[in-house]
């Protein structure tokens, strides 16, 4: 079954050209498109869609606080954002809204296409760079580190979870952390969805944002 995508860009070009690229793909459908945010909760409504192209800055209703409604809702369609502006403040608000993923809107299409797939299947896409930068600018904002984790949430995961859930903390894929720990990618996988599951969060972005906020781990991708 395809992808179904739905397209929210003021911008009617730029829906064009996206929804040209997303065309070609067997695995996708673009099944309905707004010029803001809300319009987008409005089609939403009435209309069954898996992964939201969401724009930032829009008219009446910006991208930001469209993903926010949106995320809140029962059984929402993943939301990925996708911006012009490769701004800090744009991305942490944007994943803190509960987005899925943050990205350009000059990515190669190859990338927009495996981002959709990715944040359809339940990852997100956030680039280990962009998270550790933004983390880096954002957590002393954020509770101090400490040695203890004062999310109850997270006392739930064993010391290998907990040794994972740092490791995606700081940026590191699901690869990356395999050869960190010594382990096979669809172990590491596993240990992911479990700790998803135990804290009771819906994709490794709200992972991130939990270990910060709680302390886990530091400006500088220092844990606590």
């Amino acid at each position: 079954m395809a992808i179904r995508v739905m397209l929210v860009d003021d911008q009617v070009l730029l829906r064009t050209g996206f929804r040209m690229v997303l065309a070609a793909q067997p695995d996708m459908e673009v099944v309905a498109e707004a010029g803001d945010g809300a319009e987008a909760i409005e089609v939403l409504r009435s209309t069954a869609v898996d992964v939201v192209l969401m724009d930032v800055r829009m008219p009446r209703l910006d991208g930001v606080e469209a993903t926010r409604r949106i995320c809140a809702s029962t059984d929402p369609p993943k939301v990925l954002i996708l911006t012009t502006f490769d701004l800090d403040e744009y991305a942490f608000s944007g994943l803190k809204a509960g987005a899925s993923g943050f990205m350009l809107k000059d990515v190669p299409p190859g990338e927009l296409l495996s981002a959709i797939r990715s944040v359809h299947s339940g990852d997100a896409v956030v680039a280990p760079s962009t998270t550790r930068r933004l983390l880096d600018r954002f957590s002393p904002m954020l509770p101090s580190g400490r040695k203890e984790p004062r999310h109850k949430r997270v006392e739930k995961l064993t010391e290998r979870e907990r040794e994972v859930m740092l490791l995606v903390a700081q940026g590191l894929s699901n690869g990356e952390i395999a050869g960190r720990l010594v382990l096979s990618e669809a172990t590491v996988k596993t240990h992911v969805g479990r700790i998803l599951t135990k804290l009771g969060l819906r994709d490794r972005v709200q992972v991130v944002v939990l270990a910060y906020e709680t302390g886990l781990v530091r400006a500088g991708g220092g844990t606590g």
